[in-house]
């Protein structure tokens, strides 16, 4: 395997894991997640008091702890860097460059679970690094939001999304699943030249027939949204559990 992360020890291994999001659009001391390990996992929580990410440039007020596996930008004022969430972004920070985990295929999995209400959800995705702009396709594995979770399961987003890569098409769906999103499941993605399929606990859920050629980092956290929660909504502090990462060598062409 490529990666094998069990999350042993108290620490992430700083040669994989960056624990800030974007930071190059806003800060690390402003995009730090909040996370610990024990039990042979990794927990990401959004306690009451964590402070909003990218509160003068995010539309929608946002708070995330999130881990991603890779990092980079360009200096303060360039717009070069992964994933801008809107036109016009410039560097706040300028990031060091760390190639930690970023396949071109394979096998990826992560077994999570997840305690999140209407207002939160948490996403296990892999975005292009963008180290030309082009290259910024993402291939969402599961995205849940909280308010799409119901006694019987809940609606799991995966998918492509174009965003500025010209060779993809937008290909996205949330699948209806039978699924206890408290007990951990693994969400697995087999990416390939021709393909991209998805699969839960083994199983295949999802397949799209086109896929990113380029190298993508792993992205994996819980995300609040603060004006979606009703004042008599009880407060919950969202968390996400992630007992395992792997990934392994692309399969086999055709």
């Amino acid at each position: 395997m490529e990666l094998e992360e069990h999350f042993d020890g108290e620490h992430l291994d700083p040669d994989v894991w960056v624990p800030y999001y974007l930071a190059h659009w806003s800060s690390r001391a402003e995009s730090a997640a909040t996370w610990s390990i024990r039990d042979g996992a990794l927990h990401l929580t959004i306690p009451h008091g964590q402070s909003l990410w990218c509160p003068d440039r995010h539309e929608e007020p946002l708070r995330v702890s999130c881990i991603q596996s890779a990092s980079f930008s360009g200096p303060v004022g360039s717009t070069i860097g992964p994933q801008p969430f809107r036109d016009g972004l410039v560097v706040r920070e300028q990031q060091p460059t760390l190639w930690g985990y970023t396949p071109r295929g394979g096998h990826i999995e992560v077994r999570m679970r997840a305690r999140v209400d209407a207002a939160s959800m948490f996403a296990f995705w892999l975005s292009g690094i963008e180290d030309q702009p082009e290259r910024s396709g993402e291939i969402c594995v599961a995205e849940i939001f909280g308010s799409s979770i119901r006694d019987a399961g809940a609606e799991v987003g995966m998918g492509i999304h174009r965003f500025r890569d010209p060779a993809l098409v937008e290909a996205f769906t949330a699948v209806p699943m039978e699924l206890d999103t408290t007990i951990d499941h693994d969400y697995a993605v087999d990416w390939s030249e021709q393909d991209v399929v998805f699969s839960i606990d083994g199983r295949q859920v999802h397949r799209v027939d086109q896929s990113p050629d380029y190298p993508m980092q792993l992205m994996i956290g819980v995300f609040d949204f603060p004006a979606r929660r009703r004042p008599a909504d009880a407060l919950l502090v969202p968390e996400l559990v992630v007992s395992h990462v792997r990934g392994g060598p692309r399969p086999p062409s055709g």
